[in-house]
């Protein structure tokens, strides 16, 4: 039974247009001026319960239309759970731990590509060309090298000391080969939280919204002993553990209608049986 505080009578009547009938509640003091309702059965038919009602408080985020990204992303990560899935894109579901992340993260931070340093570089080997004093090349500084077909040729030439893949790459076949060919030339590499865990930190590391793969080359020498760490810890959580990453396969979990449906059937034949044994 619901309470509400007395109101006029026109004004109940604009906003409860059901018949419902009010009876003084004796369980009530007269000065706290409450009144219970007595719903008639065709209203509690229709599934109300006024005033007071919690029909209103529900929520019904089943009936918005979500816009075509969300219902993709969603119908996606049902495929991934229902169908089974091959190692090959299966393994990244395996990322790495957010306490190496965080480690890596920090130390590519230090090595983002440049854009104000490198057009104030570029602007002063100008202004000695122009004086007269001769055309010096200026150092770069080592950076991050970001781009799936920039890493993947570096890796071929076996210049990169890490590579760092996002988990969420869509479509999956862009970075799908680049764990093996990583493992064949013997270059470290690690699968991150890329858009979803880590953002910003992870996509603007490269002053991109977002980014498919990074990886390092070269680094300071007060870094390399960080640097050396990571590789160790990664080395031994993906290359090292290739041939079993390999063998396992993904997906192939059932809905919960279907999980019913088979515990259902279970749960008759385990009656049957006992029948039979009696």
């Amino acid at each position: 039974m619901y309470y509400h505080t007395k109101q006029s009578k026109s004004k109940r009547e604009k906003q409860i247009p059901y018949n419902i009938t009010y009876t003084w509640n004796l369980k009530h003091d007269t000065n706290e001026n409450i009144y219970a309702t007595e719903i008639d059965s065709q209203t509690q038919q229709m599934g109300f319960w006024l005033p007071g009602n919690d029909f209103f408080h529900q929520v019904y985020t089943r009936f918005v239309k979500w816009p075509r990204y969300i219902r993709l992303q969603r119908q996606r990560a049902i495929l991934y759970k229902r169908l089974k899935v091959p190692p090959a894109i299966n393994q990244f579901t395996q990322a790495l731990d957010r306490q190496t992340a965080t480690q890596l993260l920090k130390l590519a931070h230090k090595y983002r590509p440049e854009t104000k340093q490198k057009k104030q570089r570029l602007l002063a080997r100008a202004e000695k060309k122009a004086a007269g004093k001769g055309d010096v090349p200026t150092k770069r500084p080592p950076v991050l090298r970001a781009g799936v077909n920039t890493v993947t040729t570096l890796v071929e030439n076996k210049k990169a000391q890490l590579v760092v893949i996002a988990h969420d790459v869509d479509p999956i076949e862009l970075v799908v080969f680049l764990p093996a060919l990583c493992r064949k030339m013997g270059v470290p590499y690690c699968i991150i939280k890329g858009k979803a865990w880590l953002v910003p930190s992870w996509p603007f590391l490269v002053h991109t919204k977002t980014c498919t793969t990074v990886a390092f080359t070269q680094v300071n020498s007060e870094d390399k002993s960080a640097l050396a760490k990571l590789v160790e810890a990664i080395r031994t959580n993906y290359n090292d553990r290739y041939d079993e990453i390999r063998r396992h396969w993904g997906g192939n979990v059932l809905g919960p209608k279907s999980a019913a449906r088979i515990a259902k059937l279970e749960k008759a034949k385990a009656k049957e049986l006992a029948t039979k044994l009696g």
